[in-house]
């Protein structure tokens, strides 16, 4: 399966070339598509430069940081324009162990999104005080309740599409960030019958680097989860499937 490794950037010069390395070693055979907003730490060079050695590496430049959802609809463009089959998505500070990536693929031979979940069984967020996890997963529950969907993750943003799915859906379309940009996908692939997947995961939050993530964001997120749930529930209001509560896994 031809695979494209989707990897937004902007100032992830600390961490992009252990990122690439270890990328290259876990999935020997994909390439990898370093989408760059344009960052002033110069990036995008380093990147080009350790692709050189490693191979197979593309650096996409753009003029400026337009967001995590437009850098990965960028991406996912590419990947369809050259004739990947599988797409990953993954962080480029390090927080995905690249040594997922081919549990991810493999799950794609029955489903067309697999989904790398803090929240399922064995899926871990070690760095996380008690507030912080209470909060991603609270938003993830409430986003699964809403959109009537049994995924626990709805937010990570360590997934692998089936290249036809994606085509199936209009990227153009697709306007959220963030959190928000990672929900709407899967709520698209959901709406289309697409099967999807979680496989365990241990997410290390980043020492490097300054995280992209910001309030508004996640407000973002929020608000459009509300806007989707209340959309569905108008047009299925004898239909919205019941979505078990259960206790979030704490890991220790």
């Amino acid at each position: 399966m031809r695979t494209l490794v989707v990897v937004p950037t902007y100032n992830e010069r600390p961490t992009i070339e252990k990122l690439l390395r270890r990328t290259r070693k876990a999935e020997s055979s994909a390439h990898i598509l370093v989408v760059d907003d344009g960052s002033p730490d110069a990036t995008a060079d380093l990147a080009e430069k350790v692709g050189s050695e490693v191979g197979e590496v593309t650096v996409l430049r753009r003029t400026q940081k337009a967001g995590l959802g437009d850098a990965y609809r960028a991406g996912f463009r590419w990947g369809l324009d050259h004739g990947y089959e599988a797409l990953i998505e993954m962080d480029a500070d390090l927080s995905h162990d690249p040594r997922e990536i081919p549990v991810l693929l493999g799950l794609l031979a029955h489903h067309e999104l697999a989904i790398g979940s803090r929240y399922v069984p064995g899926g871990s967020v070690p760095r996380w005080g008690f507030h912080r996890r209470l909060i991603s997963w609270g938003g993830n529950r409430y986003s699964a309740i809403l959109l009537g969907m049994k995924v626990r993750d709805l937010t990570s943003g360590f997934r692998a599409y089936r290249s036809e799915t994606l085509e199936k859906i209009d990227l153009d379309s697709v306007k959220a960030d963030g959190y928000g940009f990672q929900i709407e996908m899967a709520y698209l692939v959901h709406t289309a019958g697409g099967r999807i997947a979680e496989t365990p995961i241990r997410f290390l939050d980043r020492t490097q680097g300054e995280s992209k993530m910001s309030t508004a964001i996640a407000l973002e997120a929020l608000k459009l989860v509300t806007k989707w749930g209340v959309e569905r529930r108008l047009r299925q209001p004898a239909k919205a499937p019941k979505v078990p509560v259960t206790l979030p896994p704490w890991d220790r």
